[in-house]
């Protein structure tokens, strides 16, 4: 399968990165397989990093095999096995032994429902209603080193 990573450089070599920040699976490298999220997401890290580049990164992924080798978590929809797990991840509350992660992005809109329900604004059953109601991309998220050795790369795209 084709993966893409939004960027402000060429990453040829993926890195797996601790968080900086809170994130919805942890630290690790992460890709998408929608390019347009990879460009959103190139955009936001030039804009962070006051750099002119925004680079959507594509890679090979090697899914079957990976599966077959690694722990892989996979959230199929933002349930509430999955509003647990990123809650807990971006708390910083959750350690886990697994290799790679795929599921939704929490976006900017499902980052506010995520919110609400973190500081008890809304329910766990309101929040999950909330989300059902968003198209959300996916996200893969590679948390180990040796994850990365079923990611190839293949090119990169400058976007203007």
């Amino acid at each position: 399968m084709i993966v893409y990573h939004g960027s402000d450089t060429v990453v040829d070599y993926p890195k797996i990165l601790d968080a900086k920040r809170p994130l919805d699976f942890g630290g690790g490298f992460y890709v998408t397989t929608s390019e347009w999220q990879a460009e959103q997401w190139a955009v936001k890290v030039a804009y962070r990093n006051a750099s002119d580049h925004k680079c959507v990164n594509s890679y090979v992924f090697d899914y079957q095999a990976a599966k077959s080798d690694l722990i892989v978590i996979e959230f199929s929809a933002a349930d509430e096995k999955w509003l647990d797990f990123i809650c807990a991840n971006r708390q910083k509350k959750f350690t886990g032994d697994y290799d790679i992660v795929i599921g939704p992005v929490a976006d900017d809109r499902v980052y506010r429902v995520v919110v609400e329900y973190e500081n008890g604004d809304v329910d766990k059953e309101t929040a999950l209603k909330k989300l059902k109601t968003e198209q959300l991309c996916d996200q893969i998220l590679f948390h180990t080193e040796k994850s990365l050795k079923y990611l190839k790369y293949a090119e990169t795209e400058v976007v203007l």
